[in-house]
């Protein structure tokens, strides 16, 4: 059974920085691309940010380029998402997630992703 365990959520003012941790277990995440992606109250899940298996190439959404930086240490079979500058606008459940390929990039869909987190909270007060 693949599981993905996301931690290190919390409650930040605004311009402060979080590290979010997605943790692996049942399968290697070296065989997938990694995904972040996120859900404000009321609103519908939204791409973050995607790592390819090897780590070499990521891509953001325009909301976050330039702010956040996604990481994978395969070694460890977690993946990583740095978040700076943070804005009360990033408030919301950050999930990652993965399809167990290598092949298609990136998946920007919620449904082409068959593997979900339980996902972290981030709060960002002004």
């Amino acid at each position: 059974q693949v599981q993905l365990v996301e931690s290190g959520g919390g409650s930040v003012q605004t311009g402060g920085s979080l590290r979010l941790s997605c943790a692996a277990s049942g399968r290697a995440i070296s065989e997938t691309n990694m995904y972040w992606f996120r859900q404000a109250p009321g609103r519908e899940r939204e791409f973050v940010g995607a790592i390819t298996w090897s780590g070499s190439i990521t891509d953001y959404a325009g909301s976050v380029q330039g702010r956040f930086s996604i990481s994978r240490d395969n070694a460890k079979n977690t993946m990583y998402l740095q978040m700076n500058s943070l804005k009360p606008d990033d408030t919301a459940v950050y999930f990652c997630a993965a399809d167990f390929s290598r092949l298609a990039w990136p998946r920007r869909r919620e449904k082409q992703h068959d593997y979900w987190g339980q996902g972290t909270q981030v709060t960002v007060s002004s």
